[in-house]
């Protein structure tokens, strides 16, 4: 667990402070795991990621443990389920994007695979920044921009380059923690065993 100075975005609650001890920012190299994440993040836009985590657990269960192959078959009848689940954001919008963005996952993840797809983005090693306070933190970047664009040309929706940024940056893809804070250099050294592995595979 980061001790004190860890960076200031998560505040006191011990949901949000155990999320950023032990998952932001640490390099996530499967790709389920990454498409259920970056859905979420799409759900998040317009809210606080605050209120996706209180209700990831609820997610996790009405959208069938985030099962693309699953996800990808469903139509009208799941998304009026779905509106009608109290424990999720209910938005149809959103909601009809993750059964496309299933679609286009299993497409990537059968082509070339979506790991090696989003991680070719920064050539197979996190990017490690050094942000001395929140305010100098970007909320999006040319990369996350053109990443942005190559989701949405694969079929993603609710992918813009801000959402994927917060993607990028829960992900690993970039280490955003402070460096003030415990956590980064840690992070930084996941990245350096990343950077081990993709040169001796």
């Amino acid at each position: 667990m980061a001790g004190e100075g860890r960076c200031e975005w998560c505040g006191t609650d011990p949901l949000y402070v155990a999320y950023h001890d032990t998952e932001w920012g640490v390099p996530e190299r499967d790709g389920r795991a990454l498409w259920e994440k970056l859905v979420l993040d799409g759900f998040q836009a317009g809210l606080a990621w605050i209120t996706i985590l209180r209700k990831r657990d609820a997610f996790r269960a009405a959208f069938e443990g985030f099962d693309p192959e699953v996800i990808a078959g469903w139509g009208e009848a799941e998304v009026k389920r779905l509106l009608s689940d109290p424990g999720i954001v209910r938005h149809r919008g959103k909601i009809e994007a993750t059964i496309g963005n299933a679609k286009a996952y299993l497409a990537i993840e059968r082509q070339d695979g979506f790991a090696d797809f989003v991680w070719s983005h920064v050539d197979g090693v996190p990017m490690q920044n050094a942000w001395a306070a929140q305010g100098d933190v970007p909320a999006a970047t040319e990369l996350s921009t053109r990443l942005s664009k190559d989701l949405k040309k694969a079929g993603f929706r609710f992918c813009g380059p801000t959402i994927v940024y917060a993607w990028m940056q829960a992900t690993g893809l970039v280490n955003d923690h402070l460096t003030g804070c415990p956590r980064h250099a840690e992070i930084a050294a996941l990245g350096q065993e990343g950077a081990d592995f993709s040169r001796n595979p």
